[in-house]
């Protein structure tokens, strides 16, 4: 199957998120969509093509899917997933891979990107709280992608670090 729209992969599509550490916008942004759909376009496991979207949201979440039904991912088709990304990295002048971070929206409405460690004694400091709102890179289908991949720290595994 070929890459398809996001909006018509099934709630229970396979989702992995990836985070800019910084915004990704103008030519950076299209040489990044564009390298992925070359390669969505040509994405299979064990020979057999995989029914794959892939999303862009605020300049910096690239969320890419797979429907299931027909054919799984493989740990190798992801890898190459994992390395196209990679070599991408220098050239947008960002970090799309890695942990360890968490991405929240301040109190102007921007989207910042910090340590877990650092937004903890933000949250001691008053800067950051219950209802920052917070982006979860874990989420892992379709359906939490378009539904609660944006929510407040409280209803996150955020919380745990307030």
């Amino acid at each position: 199957m070929p890459r398809v729209d996001f909006s018509a992969l099934p709630d229970d599509a396979r989702v992995w998120v990836f985070a800019a550490d910084g915004p990704v916008t103008g030519e950076q942004a299209s040489s990044l969509l564009a390298a992925v759909d070359r390669f969505l376009d040509g994405w299979a496991a064990h020979g057999q093509p995989l029914t794959c979207a892939r999303d862009w949201r605020e300049d910096r979440f690239l969320a890419v899917a797979v429907d299931q039904h027909d054919e799984h991912a493989s740990g190798c088709s992801i890898d190459g997933m994992f390395r196209v990304l990679r070599a991408l990295e220098p050239q947008l002048g960002a970090t799309l891979l890695g942990g360890g971070r968490v991405l929240y929206r301040d109190r102007h409405g921007h989207i910042r990107s910090t340590s877990r460690d650092e937004f903890g004694l933000m949250s001691t400091r008053g800067e950051v709280g219950a209802a920052t709102p917070v982006f979860d890179t874990t989420v892992s289908t379709a359906a939490a992608w378009r539904e609660r991949f944006e929510k407040g720290a409280a209803e996150s595994w955020h919380a745990a670090l307030l």
